[in-house]
């Protein structure tokens, strides 16, 4: 575990990143599911990686949805019955706020997390790399529907060709939405600052959107919990609460604050 920085220690750290950010032409955002956990949004894991004593990939993958969809739907409409419950929380709002102090062109959303939180607290510019819970896709003729958080079938057929509607997100063992990956990688390269939050840098190919970010020469701000993966590959690591740390980091920004 990672011995948790100082108040007084985070203070120029914040200041750097945040002139960082203030002078950047284009900034970059990387989100996970650690911002979203910090709204109460449940992983239905518990320590063992499990929910209801499968594995989360034999309810995440297209051969389990193949094998029994009845299950899949069960642990997807527990995830949506959750998102009915949850607000974002001030590290969304942060975010949010520094893409409007920004302005249009300099800032881009990647997130990994499925929930829309990032919409919820007012973020635009946003490339969800695994899909969007709210949406579902049919197996059959392909069309994709906008269903929010309302309550779904225990197996959801498509209005249009009676086939089985699948949650419209990217299981293990699916690529990612081909046009939604190469805005990402655009945009991350583009970038002049690269802020990554909330996720365990574990997951590909979207960490690799890290080494991407410093083979272009930005500046790479990791705001997260504990020192993960990624923090090798920082130049500024802010430990702490998404929650907590965003908001400061974003008042310095619109502050205009010079670095300690």
């Amino acid at each position: 575990m990672h011995h948790p920085i100082e108040p007084e220690d985070l203070a120029p750290l914040l200041g750097r990143a945040a002139d960082w950010l203030r002078h950047a032409r284009r900034v970059a955002v990387l989100t996970g599911a650690g911002v979203s956990a910090e709204s109460g949004v449940s992983t239905f894991r518990d320590n063992g990686g499990l929910w209801e004593k499968h594995r989360v990939e034999d309810v995440a993958t297209p051969s389990a949805f193949r094998r029994d969809p009845a299950l899949v739907w069960r642990f997807y409409n527990a995830r949506r019955a959750n998102l009915r419950a949850v607000k974002p929380n001030p590290g969304h709002f942060a975010l949010a706020e520094l893409e409007r102090h920004l302005g249009p062109g300099r800032f881009t959303l990647i997130t990994q997390n499925v929930d829309r939180l990032h919409q919820a607290a007012g973020s635009r510019n946003v490339l969800e790399l695994h899909g969007d819970l709210l949406r579902v896709r049919c197996t059959g003729c392909g069309r994709v529907e906008d269903r929010g958080l309302g309550p779904l079938d225990d197996l959801p057929c498509c209005a249009e060709c009676g086939e089985l509607l699948r949650p419209n997100v990217v299981w293990f063992e699916e690529p990612l939405p081909p046009g939604v990956w190469e805005a990402a990688e655009a945009a991350t390269a583009a970038s002049d600052a690269f802020l990554v939050v909330g996720t365990s840098a574990v997951v590909y190919p979207a960490a690799g959107l890290i080494d991407t970010a410093r083979a272009a020469g930005a500046r790479v701000i990791e705001a997260n919990v504990e020192r993960t993966p990624a923090s090798q590959l920082a130049h500024v690591g802010l430990y702490g609460r998404s929650g907590e740390v965003l908001p400061q980091l974003v008042r310095r920004v619109v502050a205009g604050e010079p670095p300690a």
